[in-house]
C-alpha cells in the first residue's frame, strides 16, 4: 500500500508542478503582450510595464483568455488603433511560445 501512496503523491506533486508552470507561461505570455500593445500605443519605459502588469492582471478576471483579449482590444479601439481578434490571437500564439522558452530557461 505504501507503494501505491508514494505513487499518488508522486502523481499529485507532478501535476502542481504543471499547474504551476501553466501559470508563469500564461502570466509571461499576458506580460508579453502587454509590452507589445504598449508599444503599438506609444508607451515607453514605466508606463509600459505599468500597461503589461494591467494586461497580466486582466487574465484574473475570468477563466481562459478572453479578459486579456477584451482588455488589449478595447484599449486598442480607445486609440484608434486597428486590429483585428484574429490579429491578436496570432500574436498570443507568438507570445506564448517566447515565454515558455524564457521560464523553462530560468
Amino acid at each position: 500500500m505504501s507503494n501505491f501512496s508514494e505513487r499518488e503523491k508522486a502523481f499529485e506533486d507532478k501535476y502542481k508542478h504543471d499547474q504551476e508552470l501553466q501559470f508563469k507561461v500564461e502570466a509571461r505570455r499576458n506580460k508579453l503582450v502587454g509590452l507589445w500593445a504598449a508599444e503599438n500605443m506609444g508607451l515607453t519605459g514605466g508606463d509600459a510595464e505599468a500597461y503589461a502588469k494591467e494586461v497580466v492582471m486582466a487574465d484574473m478576471e475570468e477563466p481562459g483568455d478572453d479578459d486579456v483579449k477584451r482588455k488589449v482590444l478595447g484599449d486598442f479601439a480607445d486609440k484608434s488603433i486597428d486590429i483585428s481578434a484574429h490579429q491578436l490571437d496570432k500574436k498570443m500564439e507568438e507570445m506564448i511560445a517566447t515565454a515558455k522558452e524564457q521560464v523553462m530557461s530560468e
